[in-house]
């Protein structure tokens, strides 16, 4: 299937969402990269500062009587930047979470520590307990199987940086594996090591490739990896 680069001109800047950058839009998809510190979607305590209620509000461009919106197809973690890919119909909704785990997701990450491998694969079953903390267990039937492919890229004498693949998409995945390993993603306040002077965590989904919901041709969005990453090793 041949694989396209989408390109996209950008909104006027009075609806253009704040903490987001469009990468791409059409009538079934909107592709965002999404600044760390934006939770994706609504929490008892926030509504309103969200990739959803923003990008919501950009479709409908001002008209609150408009029934234009998005769904959600994934999410991020608040801390965590990079891609985020909404659908603007249930049809593109459903064909993009049915799909979800054929599409490639590469993410970059700072983590304390050097990795004896420079390369491999972490697998484990992941359980989240009553106070929403997922940690793996061995038993295959109480947690949901869980990998993570990574490869070393640089590192220096405290931290590595990694591009990693996720071969499956569980919540907090990729920080409690590296975390369980030894290897805690830098800046994690939840699974990581307690450091003064670090600005965000150190965790960026940078690449994403699917088969667009109505054309099934390949589509493939990046996000660079932010320069503050570079700075940490």
């Amino acid at each position: 299937m041949q694989e396209i680069t989408p390109s996209f001109k950008g909104p006027s800047k009075k609806h253009q969402p704040k903490g987001l950058s469009i990468l791409y839009e059409d009538l079934d998809i909107l592709v965002v990269n999404k600044e760390h510190g934006l939770l994706t979607i609504s929490t008892d305590r926030e509504k309103e500062k969200t990739a959803y209620f923003l990008l919501n509000d950009y479709v409908r461009k001002g008209n609150p009587k408009s029934k234009n919106r998005v769904f959600i197809v994934h999410r991020l973690d608040r801390d965590t930047s990079g891609i985020l890919v909404f659908a603007k119909n249930e049809n593109a909704k459903r064909y993009l979470q049915d799909n979800w785990n054929s599409f490639s997701k590469k993410y970059f990450a700072v983590v304390h520590g050097l990795l004896k491998e420079k390369e491999g694969i972490i697998t484990s079953y992941l359980l989240e307990n009553a106070a929403h903390r997922v940690y793996s267990v061995h038993d295959p039937e109480k947690g949901k199987l869980s990998q993570t492919e990574y490869k070393v890229i640089k590192a220096s004498g405290k931290y590595s940086l990694l591009e990693i693949a996720l071969m499956t998409g569980r919540k907090n995945q990729i920080r409690v594996h590296f975390s369980e390993k030894g290897n805690p993603v830098v800046g994690d306040k939840i699974y990581g090591i307690p450091e003064k002077g670090i600005k965000r965590l150190a965790l960026h989904a940078a690449s994403l490739k699917i088969s667009h919901p109505f054309t099934k041709k390949e589509m493939s969005f990046e996000a660079e990896i932010p320069a503050y990453f570079k700075t940490l090793v």
